[in-house]
């Protein structure tokens, strides 16, 4: 299933077009899911839940995007093509691109502003990627 907005992603430079490998999707999967396992430890930092968490979510939705038979160097373009990749709402990949912003000035800038409600939501945004590539089903012929 290919949709016009990826398509228009092609297009301008955001999406490349790849064969769907499904070992590749396997692993990001087994990765995303053991990551938000973890990222459930409340023995853990705050810090790294987060970041557990984060990098959870940018592995189950690259392997939605890839399933498609697309891949992005982009982070953000990842989460953004949610709707069309796994049928997620706008309030999923917002928050999934805000917690980008947040990785990206901790990660380049060393100061993030964290809060266990913020981390709360992140999971809770996760178990909804993981859900929703966990009913979605491979492409025919793919």
């Amino acid at each position: 299933m290919t949709s016009r907005e990826l398509e228009n992603l092609v297009e301008v430079g955001q999406l490349k077009r790849a064969p769907v490998n499904d070992g590749e999707i396997a692993g990001l999967v087994r990765s995303g899911e053991a990551r938000l396992m973890d990222a459930a430890n409340m023995l853990l930092s705050l810090e790294s839940r987060f970041d557990l968490a984060y990098n959870a979510a940018h592995a189950l939705a690259l392997a939605a995007l890839r399933r498609q038979g697309y891949r992005s160097d982009k982070r953000y373009t990842v989460f953004q093509t949610l709707p069309h990749t796994l049928g997620l709402s706008a309030p999923i990949w917002r928050l999934l691109t805000k917690c980008h912003g947040l990785r990206n000035q901790w990660e380049y800038e060393g100061t993030v502003d964290l809060d266990e409600r913020l981390v709360t939501d992140l999971i809770s945004a996760v178990e909804g990627v993981r859900n929703a590539l966990r009913r979605q089903t491979p492409p025919p012929g793919k």
